[in-house]
């Protein structure tokens, strides 16, 4: 299981590189073990940590103790905290600073669990307009950190940059769980700066990342960036937005390295990519393959569905469950694609009302529900707007009975406990919505409305 995923690697100096810390596998180990044994068994356990060596042994402590790790984003204002204490009944958070090890093998012990036990409960946007709880088991957890090692060819020759949070799965899986079980090293960034972020490349000799375009237009446009200083990069696995060929071929010519796109979700980790001998074309102008026993199907709608071991087993919510699910027990992933006689994937559009800003998943469905809480708000409309940085920012409309400006809105997010990201950046007040037929706002109007609005 997990825990002994992370112990049957040998051990190294620099498992974690963080600032100006550096800690060695033994630290690492023990210190989750003095963590552990503050904790219960099958008890949910939530953390809310900026990345960070902390985070990491998080993870580690609950899943030595047998607990269910429940990473909370650092830059929620409250809101998904809230959220997640009172669907799981918890009222603390576990923060390991509290328990520094101690040097005490003796407190090594390991919980024993099954494939089928809870391994992780992490939080994601929900189109009910409110946080939905993903729950994934040890099988499904252990299964992807193999899979992923394989078709990647990773190694502890390799060494991993990952600037983002490890309360995504991403985080989980390349900021936790596969540099501990290939002994890599970790090079962690608890804030984005892309100057840093070179420096730490070509010092740390970073053989590979994964995020979104953001992170990587943001190296190649830095006025220090020369292809010296990324010249140790092996690839980069580039997802959690839109993804042109345009922008593979310019990363693929800046970095000399293998680009590939990727596709999954906290549902469903990773679930297409490439491995580095796949043909440099088919990288740049689909989502990459499943491999087996991982498959793909669109229904009628060209909604991708998903069926395969790292597909979660559910939400807290049964209903939540029962809605994602087919009654054959594929995964809708409310995203709309396209695949080719070869079996690979494009990500043509999304069904749902996911927006996503430099990698962060956002419901519209959540923002307007913040939004039409506001006393003034009667009615309100999200939208992604195309940005060349993030990919999409924030945008909605908004029909307001009193004065309500992008500063009032900004407070009351603020006020709601909202992560900063969710905050709409424009805001375009409308005296009526437009409606279609049905009388459901008309979000293609609206749409044009905010094209011809940005010009």
């Amino acid at each position: 299981m997990i825990h002994e995923l992370l112990t049957i690697v040998p051990p190294r100096d620099d498992l974690i590189v963080a600032g100006d810390r550096r800690l060695s596998t033994d630290e690492v180990v023990d210190w989750a073990a003095q963590a552990a044994a503050t904790l219960e068994p099958g008890q949910p356990t939530a953390f809310q940590l900026p990345t960070g060596p902390e985070g990491v042994v998080a993870y580690r402590a609950c899943w030595q103790a047998g607990a269910v790790p429940v990473p909370l984003l650092a830059a929620d204002g409250g809101r998904q905290k809230e959220h997640a204490f009172n669907l799981l009944g918890i009222n603390h958070l576990f923060d390991p600073a509290d328990h520094p090890p101690s040097g005490d093998a003796s407190r090594r012990a390991l919980a024993q669990v099954r494939p089928d036990d809870q391994a992780l409960i992490m939080f994601t946007s929900g189109s009910s307009g409110v946080p939905k709880g993903v729950v994934h088991t040890q099988a499904a957890i252990c299964y992807k950190v193999r899979q992923y090692r394989h078709i990647s060819g990773l190694s502890s020759d390799d060494t991993v940059l990952f600037p983002a949070s490890l309360a995504h799965v991403a985080g989980l899986l390349h900021g936790v769980l596969i540099p501990g079980a290939v002994s890599m090293k970790t090079v962690l960034m608890a804030r984005w700066d892309p100057g840093e972020a070179l420096r730490l490349i070509e010092k740390e000799r970073v053989t590979y990342m994964i995020g979104p375009p953001t992170f990587f237009n943001d190296l190649m446009d830095h006025p220090d960036f020369s292809p010296s200083r990324t010249a140790s990069f092996r690839f980069l696995s580039i997802g959690g937005s839109s993804v042109t060929p345009a922008f593979v071929h310019r990363a693929r010519d800046a970095f000399g390295c293998i680009v590939k796109r990727a596709y999954g979700s906290t549902e469903a980790p990773t679930v297409t990519s490439c491995t580095d001998d796949d043909d440099p074309e088919r990288m740049a102008e689909t989502d990459g393959r499943p491999f087996a026993p991982t498959q793909l199907r669109l229904d009628q709608h060209g909604e991708i569905q998903i069926h395969g071991p790292e597909v979660t087993i559910g939400y807290l919510d049964p209903a939540h469950t029962a809605a994602a699910f087919t009654d054959d027990g594929w995964f809708r992933t409310g995203d709309l694609g396209h695949i080719d006689d070869g079996g690979w994937l494009t990500v043509i559009g999304r069904l749902g009302q996911k927006i996503i800003r430099g990698g962060e998943n956002i419901d519209a469905t959540e923002v307007e529900a913040i939004l039409e809480s506001h006393p003034a708000v009667s009615q309100a409309v999200a939208l992604g707007e195309p940005d060349d940085r993030l990919g999409e920012r924030v945008a909605a409309f908004v029909v307001a009975d009193s004065h309500f400006d992008l500063d009032e809105c900004r407070r009351w997010f603020d006020e709601a406990g909202a992560a900063r990201f969710m905050t709409p950046e424009r805001l375009i007040p409308v005296a009526d919505m437009p409606k279609m037929a049905s009388g459901k706002p008309d979000k293609s109007e609206l749409a044009r409305l905010l094209e011809s609005s940005a010009r």
